[in-house]
């Protein structure tokens, strides 16, 4: 375990990305695992867009299509429309423009462009998925103790939502580590608990680097 600077971790991210179009980042986690503050402190280092991967729950009327695998690996979310929407542009260097699932209405709402120049962090549970690993030049995860994560996640969304989390979302999630183990497939693993003393607007504790021993810009921990 180690705390590392976010203008050290920037500048890290950067160099991996020589060679490539634009700088792309996925942050994957689990639900309330703390990847928002994360992918938030990171983007204010890199001027960076976060992309939200909320922004492609898949809306009611999808989910109970007769067609709808709702066994799927992240079954509610629409990993296709993210690939096609944003990590394909993303990693051509060309603008983004996709479409957020509006939550309070249940359709699909309002319009986003990114510029082809700005760097892009694309932050949300499923982003590891093997469909989209080919788009980013660095994959991060982060790791939370599971009770941590439900009290965040009923502290954000009431109490009314704990049928959700703990029937519907935190199995389904539980199903993508089983059959993917996106935190092997990551290169780096950060902590999200919170415990660990530090200012997470300047800094990340890392519990993990899996990058490739060739590459010169690591220090083994």
């Amino acid at each position: 375990m180690t705390i590392e600077d976010l203008e050290s971790l920037a500048s890290m991210l950067t160099a991996r990305a020589a060679g490539r179009p634009r700088l792309v980042i996925s942050i994957d986690g689990l639900g309330g695992s703390g990847k928002s503050t994360i992918g938030r402190a990171l983007a204010s280092v890199l001027q960076a867009a976060v992309v939200e991967g909320d922004d492609f729950y898949r809306t009611s009327a999808e989910r109970s299509s007769p067609t709808f695998d709702r066994n799927a690996i992240g079954a509610s979310v629409d990993w296709e429309r993210l690939r096609s929407q944003v990590f394909v542009p993303a990693a051509a260097g060309a603008a983004v423009r996709y479409q957020r699932y509006d939550w309070d209405n249940d359709r699909l709402g309002d319009w986003v462009a990114v510029p082809a120049t700005q760097p892009i962090i694309v932050e949300g549970v499923y982003v590891t998925r093997p469909e989209l690993r080919d788009y980013v030049s660095t994959t991060l995860w982060v790791e939370t103790e599971r009770s941590a994560r439900l009290a965040r996640g009923l502290e954000r969304d009431g109490e009314d939502a704990r049928s959700l989390w703990v029937d519907e979302w935190m199995p389904a999630e539980d199903r993508y580590v089983a059959a993917i183990h996106p935190e092997a497939a990551s290169d780096i693993v950060l902590d999200g608990s919170g415990t660990v003393e530090h200012d997470p607007a300047r800094s990340v504790v890392v519990l993990r680097y899996a990058l490739p021993p060739s590459d010169p810009r690591i220090v083994e921990r």
